[in-house]
């Protein structure tokens, strides 16, 4: 049986920003601030490269530019969209199956991902030909 991309459900989330005269604090709740629990945080920076180029099976994932900019691009089989993130007071929401790659890493990008399983390598479609034969699409 064919999967469905998520490419329909990738969004910004704003996230809760508290501001005062020392600066501005954000806190967030696997559950409250974001439509999934948290297993797993990583962040990656001094980044020379494009990363990601997959598409998980199963985990639902926030990415965040903490400082910098970068683009990510997210596409299935019909479409490509390009996000832009360079604002730490916003993250995107990638759902499952959503081929996903990040690029144009700013030299001071620093990208922090909320994600809602453990890594499991396994459970990732690691080319774009595997994603599309999830799909049952051979666009």
């Amino acid at each position: 049986m064919a999967m469905k991309s998520g490419l329909a459900g990738v969004r910004w989330i704003e996230l809760p920003a508290r501001r005062d005269e020392r600066g501005t604090l954000t806190v967030l709740e696997g559950g409250m601030d974001l439509p999934f629990e948290i297993r797993r945080i990583f962040y990656m920076h001094h980044i020379v490269a494009d990363r990601g180029g997959h598409a998980h099976l199963d985990t639902d994932q926030l990415v965040i530019g903490i400082s910098g900019r970068h683009v990510i691009e997210v596409k299935d089989a019909a479409r490509s969209i390009t996000f832009v993130l360079d604002d730490p007071d916003k993250g995107l929401y990638l759902p499952r199956m959503t081929f996903t790659t990040l690029r144009e890493f700013s030299t001071d990008a620093v990208s922090l991902v909320l994600a809602s399983t453990h890594y499991d390598r396994s459970r990732s479609l690691r080319t774009f030909k595997d994603y599309l034969a999830a799909l049952g699409s051979s666009a």
